[in-house]
Parts: structure tokens; C-alpha cells; sequence
């Protein structure tokens, strides 16, 4: 029984790591968590009401994803990520992407692209109800489930790693222009273009979908980001 209970604990251990990485990347997406500012471990355990340990291992699975990297004895910074680097993230995107929507477009069942459907309208719907966190997870869903189509585990964890490392900044501000729904909606739009059989306007509907994307993080380096009380004032980690 002893083995059973070290289990136990080991996978909870592992939730705990797992929330607090979820509020972590939801503070950087929020701009709480400033790229280039450096935080340590027990400070932020400090504000999430939780012990360093599993602050310090979500935040070395951040560093894993490129988000943040370690600071000899005082912590982790926040990456930067320049225009230049976003640019070429767009461009590695639009090379693989692209192509990949024309030829599942070609080879994609009906009942395959509308299971995505539910998908692609959560996203609308939490760029309406400003739920940032819920925009990006339906976002990542929706184009990761839509590429996993071509049967390329590869292609797919590679396109997730490049969205990792060009996440979008000043999220925030966008929302409260209310910038965010219009690049939703597409989504909707290449959804029904694939559906028509139209491979040629389907690439060009996510041609113009990445751009209005890398468009969007020019501006949001642009917008002045809120900050709510406090760092992580509104985490949802649970101790």
C-alpha cells in the first residue's frame, strides 16, 4: 500500500505543476509577466499561495517551450521575441500551413471537418466574452486538430512548437479594442471554404489568416496592457 500512496501523491504533485504552469502562460498572455523582466521561483510561489517546487518545475517546463529561460541563482526571465523573430515564425507557419490546408481540403471528409465546427465557434464566442485564455487553448485546438488531418504527427507538434515561441502580446489590449473577434470569425470562414472543396481559396483564406495574426502582434506591442492587482492576482491555482 506503502507504493500506492507515493503514487498518489506523485500525481498530485503533477496537477499542482500543471496548474501553476496554466497561470503562468496565462499571466504571460494577460502581460502580467513582462518579457525581459526576471521572477524568481518563491516569489511568485508567494503569489500564487503555493510552495516554490512546483513553481520552479512549471517554470522549467516554460523554458522547455522557449517562454522563459533560467537566471543563475535569481530565477527565470521572460523571453523576448522580436519582430524579426515573429516574422520568420509567420513565415515557417505560412510554409507549412498553407500547402497542408489545400491538400486537406482535397482529402478531408465532411464529417471530419465539421466535428471542428464546435471548435472554431468556442473561439468566436470567448473573443466575444473577452475569456483570452479560452480564446488561445479553442485557437490551438482548432488549427493543431485541422492539421492533424494530413496524418503528420511531426508536421503537428512542430507547427504547435512555433506557436508556442511566437505566442501573442498584448493580448489584452487587443481584446479591449476589441481587434480579437474579426481574426475569430475567420476561422468559421476557412471552415466552410474547406468544406466547399475549394482548395485554392482555402489557402488563400489562411494565407491572409496568418498575416492578420502576425498584423495583430505589431499591434498589440503597440497597446497599453492593464495590470490587474498584484502579479498573479487572478491565477486559479487550487492548493
Amino acid at each position: 500500500m506503502g507504493d500506492l500512496k507515493q503514487h498518489s501523491l506523485i500525481k498530485a504533485q503533477e496537477r499542482l505543476r500543471d496548474q501553476v504552469g496554466h497561470a503562468l502562460r496565462a499571466a504571460l498572455i494577460a502581460g502580467e509577466l513582462r518579457p525581459g523582466s526576471v521572477y524568481s521561483a518563491p516569489g511568485l510561489a508567494s503569489e500564487l499561495g503555493v510552495s516554490a517546487t512546483p513553481v520552479r518545475e512549471a517554470m522549467l517546463d516554460l523554458a522547455r517551450e522557449g517562454l522563459v529561460e533560467p537566471v543563475r541563482n535569481k530565477g527565470f526571465r521572460i523571453t523576448e521575441v522580436s519582430e524579426r523573430d515573429l516574422d520568420q515564425y509567420t513565415e515557417l507557419r505560412t510554409m507549412i500551413e498553407v500547402p497542408t490546408i489545400g491538400r486537406i481540403t482535397e482529402i478531408a471528409t465532411a464529417e471530419q471537418l465539421e466535428a471542428l465546427r464546435p471548435v472554431a465557434e468556442e473561439i468566436v464566442t470567448s473573443a466575444r466574452e473577452h475569456n483570452l485564455i479560452g480564446y488561445l487553448e479553442a485557437d490551438r485546438r482548432f488549427h493543431l486538430g485541422l492539421l492533424a488531418l494530413a496524418g503528420n504527427d511531426r508536421l503537428v507538434e512542430t507547427v504547435g512548437d512555433l506557436r508556442k515561441r511566437s505566442r501573442l502580446y498584448g493580448l489584452t489590449g487587443l481584446d479591449e479594442a476589441g481587434k480579437l473577434v474579426s481574426s475569430a470569425e475567420e476561422h468559421i470562414e476557412l471552415l466552410d471554404l474547406m468544406l466547399s472543396g475549394d482548395a485554392r481559396a482555402a489557402e488563400a483564406c489562411m494565407t491572409r489568416h496568418l498575416g492578420h495574426v502576425r498584423s495583430l502582434w505589431a499591434q498589440g506591442r503597440d497597446e497599453p496592457v492593464g495590470r490587474t492587482p498584484g502579479v498573479l492576482g487572478a491565477s486559479g491555482v487550487r492548493t
